[in-house]
Formats: structure tokens, sequence, C-alpha cells
């Protein structure tokens, strides 16, 4: 019904569309950067929505303003800021995962080199009890080398695909522009 709000809806009340986004960029209105407020608080509400539906962001603004040409700009705005936030986040997950393979390497080149030191060096110069300690040592060394790239492959990837995730799902958002009449307490 064209009344209803659902749970997958997402509602912004401003005085002028202006508000939205960020007064200090110098780009056409259709490919501003969103004001940080307003990213934080449509990301923060977007975050609680069921991930399966597809989202509305329903903006109320100004009878005056609702039929103006920003206004009608609005969804390819807010479209163009979270694709861009999409390709941001791409790019980032990306270079994280070059970060762990180079990481990788270098940290499977350590333990190679603590094993074989382990093994080699320290039988060769070590009596006992400081060579099982040098071999504990060397080894324990090796497997801090990797703890890195263990944590970037493991952990670190995940929070940036699931706010990949969500931008991308706010990019392809349904958009509405509604006006609200201001009443004696506004």
């Amino acid at each position: 019904m064209p009344g209803d709000i659902s749970q997958d809806t997402i509602e912004l009340r401003v005085e002028s569309i202006a508000q939205l986004f960020d007064r200090l960029d110098p780009y056409p209105f259709r490919e501003r950067d969103l004001d940080k407020n307003a990213e934080e608080y449509i990301v923060a509400w977007a975050r609680e929505l069921d991930s399966s539906e597809p989202i509305t962001i329903i903006v109320h603004v100004p009878q005056s303003e609702a039929q103006s040409r920003a206004a009608s700009e609005l969804p390819e705005a807010f479209a163009h800021f979270f694709a861009y936030r999409v390709e941001s986040l791409q790019r980032e997950l990306k270079e994280l995962f070059r970060v762990g393979r180079r990481s990788l390497v270098i940290g499977i080149a350590i333990l190679a080199a603590c094993l074989f030191s382990a093994h080699v060096l320290a039988k060769r110069f070590f009596e006992e009890p400081f060579k099982g300690l040098v071999e504990e040592s060397l080894l324990l060394l090796g497997w801090v080398a990797n703890w890195r790239p263990i944590e970037i492959f493991i952990y670190d990837w995940l929070p940036i695909v699931r706010k990949r995730n969500l931008y991308r799902r706010l990019s392809a958002a349904k958009v509405e522009v509604r006006p609200w009449l201001r009443t004696p307490r506004d």
C-alpha cells in the first residue's frame, strides 16, 4: 500500500535536501558525497534491517523541496554515492589480500628459516638445557611471523566484505522523496 512503511525502510526528515550532502564537496549535486552524519544514520539503520530484503529510503522534505530538481536527482545521487563506496571497499579488500599474500610469503620464509635454524644451529652450537630453549624460541618466532597473514585471511577481510555488501544494498535502494506539510509545531 502506498502509505505503508515496511520494516526494511529507512526514513529521514530534513529541512532541505542540501542538508544530506557535504557542503564543501565541489562536484555537481548527483556526484556529491553524503554528509557524514547522514551517511552514518543511513548505514546504522541499514545494518539493523533484514539482509534478504531490498531497502527503501524515504526522505521527508518540505513541500517546497519535494518538486525541486534536487529531489528528482536524489535517487541517482544516493545510488552514485553508495556505489562509489562499494568500489572503494572493493579496492580496500584487494589491498588487504595483497598485503596478506606478501606477509604470508615473508612469514613462511621466516618460519622455514627458524625451523632450519632450530634443527641445524641449535643442535650444533648449544647443549642441553639451552638447546631446547633455542629450538622452541626459534619455532615460536617462526609462528609469530605468520600471525598477521593468518589474521588477515581468517578475520580481517570479513568486516570489509560485510560493509561492502551493505553499501551494495544501499546503492540499489529505492529512494523516495515525500513532502511533509509544516504544522504549527514544526
